[in-house]
């Protein structure tokens, strides 16, 4: 037969039952998918694992880094710097956005529908899958952003401004402690997706820095299982 497309290196959790619906989990900057895989097992003394949902954790592949002066990184795009008041590098988002169609087509070829797929990240991964879901796949399910942030001149504010369609629900969690992403620049992102017609929640979490925990994971599997719910 076909060979596989090589694609993104990928950690799967497999369903335990029928698999019905697909999850894709981006990491942080630097990070891999076995790595926030291993940290969400780690919080939660098990893999976040369903009955019926796939969880995907791709790796970003190595890219020389800006903030890093240019050494080689596992970031889903280069930042000029980490600020949310900064113009995006949207070369290397748009080329990610195309790599990450790949593995959502993949699900699709599996035979899971477009609204049975959910997206999000840790960090630099929520925003990848903020840019991926509301720019270029507004059919999804859903949308998650942990710890993270959108640039004031984002690109998605400029789609959505133009966007007629039912958007992407968004699950939004960011600690008030943190200080590499300041809890106010994931709170700006909320209001002004908010304000474009994105249904949005945002859970803060008090004295939680730039990391998950596991109220946090425990509170998102229960909006995940919302999304996709078990088909009849």
């Amino acid at each position: 037969g076909m060979a596989a497309p090589v694609g993104l290196r990928r950690s799967v959790v497999s369903p335990a039952g029928r698999h019905t619906a697909s999850l894709i989990f981006l990491h942080g900057s630097g990070d891999t998918g076995q790595g926030a895989r291993a940290w969400i097992k780690h919080l939660l003394k098990q893999d976040m694992a369903f009955q019926h949902i796939k969880v995907i954790y791709p790796t970003a592949p190595a890219r020389p880094y800006t903030p890093m002066k240019g050494a080689f990184s596992t970031v889903w795009f280069d930042r000029y710097k980490i600020s949310n008041d900064c113009p995006e590098h949207i070369e290397s988002i748009d080329s990610m956005c195309r790599d990450l169609t790949d593995l959502i087509n993949d699900e699709i070829k599996n035979g899971i529908a477009k609204n049975r797929i959910l997206i999000g990240g840790f960090s630099m991964g929520g925003g990848m899958a903020m840019h991926l879901a509301y720019r270029f796949h507004q059919d999804l399910a859903g949308v998650f952003a942990l710890s993270s942030f959108l640039n004031n001149d984002s690109a998605v504010y400029q789609a959505l401004k133009r966007s007629e369609s039912v958007l992407p629900e968004l699950f939004q969690c960011h600690g008030t402690a943190d200080e590499l992403v300041l809890y106010s620049w994931g709170e700006e992102t909320n209001k002004m997706l908010k304000s474009l017609g994105v249904s949005t929640s945002l859970h803060s979490f008090p004295n939680l820095n730039h990391e998950l925990s596991r109220p946090e994971i425990e509170k998102l599997k229960t909006w995940i299982v919302k999304k996709l719910p078990v088909e009849a």
